[in-house]
């Protein structure tokens, strides 16, 4: 990884909209590019913070409410650790299987109480939109972590904080980024899609035909002038390819047993596969994966992706401490 030097991102004192205390992150709809630059910023000052000294207090005596619906070790595990890396503490709520909720409470009524005890929470949930509802019915933030197949902002920014670290602030103009795998359920993608929409870049899906990018989503980027094409193989795009995002086929997304076993291997990343592809260019992946990238590859270093999990912890380091008013 990169060695952090003096931050490369906006001064903050150069972004307009830098009153980030209460607010809600519910969807990468709500960023502009000096939004961007201002919370890449303080995660960059939060990297230098953690690798000069590990943990310091400056949320110390505040809380976190992980209120997890569905399955997660990375995303709840990054919350928590940027959490207390800042001296806060957690109410960790994950699967939520044993509380009220199986009593049959409403989601708005598990917000409303956690917020007599938290300062912010962090929601994943099966259900698109569900983050929307909670910010509505609750006083203290909302932060999304994901709402079924529809959005994963903090993902998305991490994923572009990827981008800017390991190739450059300034170059992120002029890119090609090709998406591979599961784009109809990736949420992933489809927030990172958006966040690319910002800025003057090319993007490629390369998809199964039953795990295309939504027609939506394309129109709407489509909308913004940003020019994308769809394949179904990755070799007619991989040589011009700046960033392979990989994505997982998502057997839980699946109804039908019988699709996900015909899909499930149509992409592996290899390092034959990558011979095609760029010395310069980066590999990323969310994570979890199943086959799509060979651990063969994880030495070469054009293989991001764990790197990308460390980035993570910065950018919700920032999100935290931007929401609770001390960035």
């Amino acid at each position: 990884m990169p060695t952090p030097s003096p931050s490369p991102y906006l001064p903050f004192g150069e972004n307009k909209n830098t009153s980030w205390y209460g607010r809600d992150i519910i969807s990468v709809k709500q960023f502009q590019r000096p939004d961007l630059e201002y919370i890449f910023g303080v995660a960059h000052e939060m990297r230098g913070m953690v690798e000069r000294i590990g943990t310091f207090n400056l949320l110390k005596g505040k809380i976190l409410a992980n209120l997890f619906y569905e399955p997660s070790t990375r995303t709840s595990s990054s919350f928590t650790a940027a959490m207390e890396r800042l001296g806060g503490s957690v109410i960790p709520i994950n699967e939520v299987r044993y509380s009220s909720v199986m009593k049959g409470e409403s989601l708005i009524d598990t917000v409303r109480t956690l917020e007599c005890y938290a300062d912010v929470i962090v929601l994943r949930h099966p259900e698109t939109g569900s983050a929307e509802i909670a910010a509505r019915a609750a006083r203290k933030p909302i932060i999304n972590a994901g709402d079924g197949i529809g959005e994963h902002p903090t993902q998305a920014l991490l994923d572009l904080f990827t981008v800017f670290e390991e190739l450059g602030v300034g170059v992120v103009d002029g890119l090609t980024i090709t998406m591979l795998g599961d784009l109809k359920y990736g949420r992933t993608v489809h927030s990172l899609a958006r966040l690319l929409s910002l800025y003057n870049v090319k993007i490629n899906y390369v998809s199964p035909d039953i795990l295309r990018m939504p027609r939506e989503l394309i129109e709407e980027i489509a909308a913004k002038g940003i020019p994308q094409a769809e394949y179904a193989t990755l070799d007619q795009v991989l040589p011009e390819t700046d960033v392979l995002y990989v994505t997982r086929v998502q057997k839980e997304r699946f109804e039908n047993p019988e699709e996900y076993e015909r899909v499930k291997d149509s992409y592996v990343i290899t390092p034959e596969v990558m011979k095609a592809a760029k010395q310069d260019m980066i590999v990323m992946h969310p994570l979890p994966r199943v086959n799509e990238i060979s651990v063969d590859f994880d030495d070469d270093p054009r293989a991001a992706y764990f790197r990308q999990m460390e980035y993570g912890l910065y950018v919700r380091m920032a999100l935290l401490a931007m929401v609770l008013g001390k960035a």
